[in-house]
Parts: structure tokens; C-alpha cells; sequence
């Protein structure tokens, strides 16, 4: 499990200083190799990730820096080791307001990009996402916890009374429970950290949600995984860091679990500042000849 409360003391940007913050640090050369790095291969310490720059370490700190500033990656504690991890959400938020306004074509390397910061390095076992919401702590952990929350930005509810060794049964939309006695809560501070072990896969799990049965059974046979919400005061704003770890090597779960995430803890977001979650996002158009 990763030490928790180590953070650097970056400045915090939100709204359009946000964005402002995003595009400078997304214009220069080197800054952009980093997010490549990472995103071949997520999860990197400073050290390694010099390893393939022609810059200098202290140079390519700074360069850290700025990407940490803009929320464009979040860095975790391991040890006496600093992880880099991608962060999608700003380039998600610049997407969501500009991409709708204007020609798709005039702004597709935004979309590759945010494609790309969606989707989870393969050789990487761990999903990690960092969000500043302006609301409050107690705010945030009634969003995770309280069944009214959960059902307009997750379509689930959870039962627990999320104490420690306590169970975790999820209720489906279709109102299919998911109950195991190793879905439990792993740790719980209110208002500061949450962590529970990832649901089960069961048939009930397929048919909620029109998957492959075939499929099901085979992510039901990889090993339990487990999800920490942390929770960080930052003034005006939380900011909200999640894990999601304890995947085996080329997980089937792994592979999907990055995009999901990104639209649910924005939709999550949305709703804490705005009153109203992300409306359901469209499938994508698929290409000729295929299809459902």
C-alpha cells in the first residue's frame, strides 16, 4: 500500500487559470516528452525518468514541477521514492469545453492526447488519478459514501456502514446485489481516507451491464483488486487522490479501468461543483463494418 499525506506544496490552479496553467505547460518540447514517458510507462521516479532526457536532472525537476502545477501528473510516495503518474482530468476538463465548440479536425492532436492520457500503460499495475473539487472534505466523503450521491454519478449504491472489516455490497441499476465476504472495507478515517477491495464479477454483473458472461468469468478469476480514496484539504478546494491497485500482470481490468474511472470521478466532480453530474456520454461511432 502506498504512504499517504506526502505532497509537494505546488500551487493549486482552478478554472480558466487552470487551463492557462494546462496550455503553458503542454507548450514546451521537453514537458510533452515527459507526458510521452509516462505514459508509455506510468509510475517512474525522477531518476528514471532522466534517464531518458538529454536534460539535466534539476532541469527536468522544474519541468516536474510545472507539469505538477497544471495537475497534468500527480506524484506519490513510495518509500523514500517519488512515483510520476499521468493525470487526465485537466486535459478531460479542456476537452469538454472546447472540443464541443469548434471543428473536431482543427483540435484532434487535444483528443489524441486526452486518449492517450485515458488509457492505462500496459506495464504499469496500478491506476492513479488526482482531482481538486472545490467543495469540502465532508462534502467529498458523503459523495463516496451516501447512497444519494453514488446513485447520480456511479448508476450504483453501496451498503455498508463503511467501518473498518465491514462488508461492501454493491446494488446494481438493475437492483442486482453483489455481496462476497471479501468485498470489505480496508481502511476508513471520515473526511480523510477510504479504502475498500473492488467488487466481485458475477453473472448479476453481466447482465446489469449487457456484457460478455465469457468475459466476466474471466476478469472474475484474476485476483481481488483493491481502490483508496484520499482526501486532502487545499483551501478553496480538495483534492482527491485515487488509487486503484493490486492488478495482475496483463490484467483485463487494468486495460479498461483508466477511461472509466476518468469520466466517473469527473462526473463525480461536476456534481460537487454544479449541483448536476456529466450527462451519459454517447458511444463512439464505429467504423464501417463493424458493429453491434
Amino acid at each position: 500500500m502506498f504512504a499517504s499525506g506526502r505532497t509537494e506544496g505546488a500551487r493549486v490552479h482552478t478554472g480558466d487559470e487552470g487551463m492557462d496553467a494546462v496550455f503553458r505547460a503542454l507548450g514546451d518540447a521537453t514537458r510533452r516528452q515527459l507526458l510521452d514517458d509516462l505514459n508509455a510507462r506510468n509510475g517512474q521516479s525522477l531518476r528514471e525518468l532522466c534517464a531518458g532526457m538529454a536534460s539535466t536532472r534539476q532541469s527536468v525537476s522544474k519541468h516536474l514541477a510545472v507539469l505538477e502545477a497544471a495537475n497534468l501528473i500527480t506524484t506519490r510516495w513510495r518509500g523514500r521514492e517519488k512515483l510520476h503518474y499521468l493525470n487526465a482530468e485537466p486535459i478531460n476538463a479542456i476537452a469538454d469545453r472546447w472540443i464541443q465548440r469548434y471543428e473536431r479536425g482543427r483540435v484532434t492532436a487535444l483528443a489524441d492526447l486526452k486518449r492517450a492520457l485515458e488509457q492505462t500503460p500496459m506495464d504499469t499495475r496500478e491506476f492513479v488519478h488526482t482531482s481538486f473539487i472545490r467543495t469540502t472534505p465532508e462534502r467529498l466523503w458523503q459523495a463516496l459514501t451516501d447512497p444519494a450521491f453514488t446513485t447520480r454519478y456511479w448508476g450504483v449504491t453501496f451498503e455498508s456502514d463503511w467501518q473498518v472489516g465491514s462488508p461492501v455490497v454493491w446494488v446494481l441499476p438493475n437492483g442486482a446485489r453483489i455481496a462476497d465476504p471479501a468485498q470489505v472495507v480496508l481502511e476508513s478515517e471520515p473526511h480523510r481516507l477510504l479504502s475498500y477491495t473492488w467488487h466481485s464479477f458475477t453473472p448479476e454483473f453481466a447482465a446489469a451491464y449487457e456484457m460478455d458472461p465469457a468475459e466476466v468469468a474471466k476478469l472474475a478469476e484474476e485476483p481481488r483488486t483493491r481502490i483508496r480514496f484520499e482526501i486532502e484539504p487545499r483551501g478553496e478546494v480538495v483534492r482527491l487522490t485515487v488509487v486503484h491497485e493490486g492488478f495482475a500482470p496483463d490484467s483485463a481490468l487494468l486495460d479498461s479501468v483508466g477511461g472509466g474511472w476518468s469520466e466517473l470521478l469527473s462526473s463525480l466532480k461536476t456534481l460537487l461543483e454544479t449541483g448536476e453530474p456529466l450527462p451519459a456520454a454517447e458511444p463512439e461511432p464505429q467504423p464501417a463494418g463493424q458493429g453491434g
